[in-house]
């Protein structure tokens, strides 16, 4: 029989060694292969069971954290910020831990979307990891846990329904920048501008006393967000006096707003939608001060409702803020 080399010794004592802590682990273990039952959530839960005292000690806060710059970091939303210093890319986390945040974020964007978001971040941060945080709030397993993903023109989490009453476990923005920072009129290669095409499409649908009431002379500012209730103060034309037809375009225009993630967040933002009353309690506006090439195509424009708010951005590029709650009783920093 062959005489086993010193070198074949050592690999097997290391995938022996590598075989042991995964059968300790079995937490990583089941990050590691996936399962067809597994979520966003309990992938969240396995990355932090594989964490290190000095890693939790770096990015797992309470369920209620308040941060000294971003304040209720559970609700906290923006368009370039790092919940934490660590970079995902970094040698601060595993390889493995590395492909169990891939994973969760697999697991938030629906399968058709994963090539457009990667396009988005290599155009935004040199791909996915890369001047991108992570933070974990609460206990996995205590009913309060949420999982936050943050970076440059990314604000994503996961709760499993800790949070009472809210969309997407809380509000969170996705947005794009193909690299001229102020992008031409039609937003060549903007993997989201698909998104104003469709709201466009209502826009030029509307007729003389619609478009009147749709057209808003100053957007914003792009980061109001919070809920409005029924304070009278939300402006645009009222979605209930659109005709069947105009309605449909625009049942067309929310589909397009929720392709991008996962089934479950899809119905969530629906039936908060039914809570308080549907669509037909949502003003649409579109932004005369945002009209990139002067063509009548409105990159900047505006869903709301009494608890909920899809702003879209579009000029010089696109930003898009989502807060979506079944009641406006519930608070945000947003």
């Amino acid at each position: 029989m062959p005489r086993r080399t010193e070198s074949a010794a050592i690999g097997r004592r290391r995938f022996l060694s590598a075989a042991a802590a995964l059968a300790a682990s079995p937490a990583i273990l089941r990050a590691a292969e996936p399962s067809a039952a597994s979520t966003a959530e309990t992938l969240a839960q396995a990355l932090h069971a594989s964490l290190s005292p000095a890693q939790r000690a770096a990015v797992c806060f309470p369920w209620d954290h308040v941060h000294p710059k971003f304040g209720l970091l559970r609700s906290r939303v923006g368009n370039n910020w790092n919940a934490t210093e660590p970079e995902l890319s970094s040698d601060f986390y595993t390889p493995e831990q590395r492909r169990m945040v891939r994973d969760i974020f697999e697991h938030i964007i629906h399968p058709e979307w994963h090539a457009a978001f990667d396009r988005q971040m290599e155009d935004d941060c040199g791909g996915f990891g890369h001047a991108q945080s992570l933070a974990l709030l609460g206990e996995p397993g205590s009913g309060t846990f949420q999982f936050l993903l943050t970076g440059r023109h990314l604000t994503l989490r996961c709760d499993g329904d800790s949070a009472d009453h809210v969309a997407f476990g809380g509000p969170i923005f996705y947005g794009h920048d193909t690299g001229s920072f102020d992008e031409p009129a039609d937003h060549a290669g903007n993997v989201f501008w698909p998104q104003a095409v469709a709201a466009n499409k209502v826009a030029a649908m509307l007729d003389g006393r619609q478009r009147e009431a749709a057209l808003v002379a100053r957007s914003p500012a792009e980061n109001a967000v919070a809920f409005r209730g029924d304070s009278g103060d939300i402006p645009g034309l009222a979605v209930a006096e659109l005709a069947p037809d105009q309605r449909a375009e625009l049942d067309r225009v929310v589909a397009t707003l929720l392709e991008p993630f996962r089934d479950g967040d899809r119905a969530e933002v629906r039936a908060c939608l039914a809570a308080q009353g549907g669509l037909e309690r949502c003003r649409l506006a579109f932004f005369r001060d945002a009209d990139i090439g002067g063509d009548g195509v409105w990159d900047n424009w505006r869903l709301e409702g009494q608890s909920f708010v899809w702003y879209f951005r579009g000029a010089p590029h696109v930003h898009v803020w989502v807060n979506v709650a079944d009641t406006p009783a519930v608070a945000t920093n947003a």
